[in-house]
């Protein structure tokens, strides 16, 4: 039994629907909204419907945008010849806040899964493919470092090998900041694999 009123229920429902939110945060979210004045919640409502209308995927990279090319896609400064693999639009914000990667993206949707269902044709390889040019010099794997993310780094290496293109995987270790006595063997054994001169 519900000690709110309908209205208020359903908005708890809804907020609690989004990842990460659960009934506590809901509920604050939901009281929030009731205190905004008039104009801030209508702002909001509308913030979120114009984004579900607008927002689509780039007709070349796959990275959200508002029009046809995302604005990576569309930028003539970008270096032609890299492009940088990641699974999710959300990866290509995370690469863009370093500041230091100047090539192209091309996003997946995804990683091959089998236990999930989910094979080579349910992400977005063939589309990766169309975009290798001899122009094209390298590819950078940027997929998680989890089981999916490795499997789907080994298939897209093995899918442009024969086409000549040098195809890196980004490099996996200790975070900076972290304590070795707390990283696991898998993460110890890839810092090991990766590490480089000084």
């Amino acid at each position: 039994m519900s000690f709110y009123p309908v209205s208020i229920s359903k908005l708890i429902d809804e907020f609690s629907r989004l990842p990460g939110v659960g009934s506590k945060t809901a509920q604050r979210l939901a009281f929030h909204v009731l205190n905004m004045d008039m104009k801030q919640a209508e702002s909001l409502s509308e913030a979120i419907i114009e984004a579900k209308r607008k927002v689509k995927y780039c007709t070349v990279c796959g990275n959200y945008t508002d029009s046809d090319l995302c604005s990576i896609c569309s930028n003539d400064a970008r270096t032609k010849d890299v492009i940088c693999v990641v699974q999710d639009p959300r990866d290509v914000m995370a690469m863009e806040r370093t500041r230091e990667f100047k090539g192209l993206y091309h996003v997946l949707h995804g990683a091959i899964s089998p236990l999930n269902g989910i094979g080579p044709d349910d992400i977005r390889l063939k589309e990766l493919l169309s975009r290798i040019s001899p122009e094209t010099n390298e590819v950078i794997v940027a997929t998680n470092p989890n089981v999916e993310g490795e499997a789907t780094a080994m298939y897209i290496s093995r899918l442009l090998k024969p086409l000549g293109v040098k195809t890196t995987r980004l490099a996996h270790g200790i975070p900076v900041g972290g304590d070795l006595e707390y990283a696991d063997e898998v993460t110890l054994s890839k810092a090991l694999e990766g590490r480089r001169e000084i």
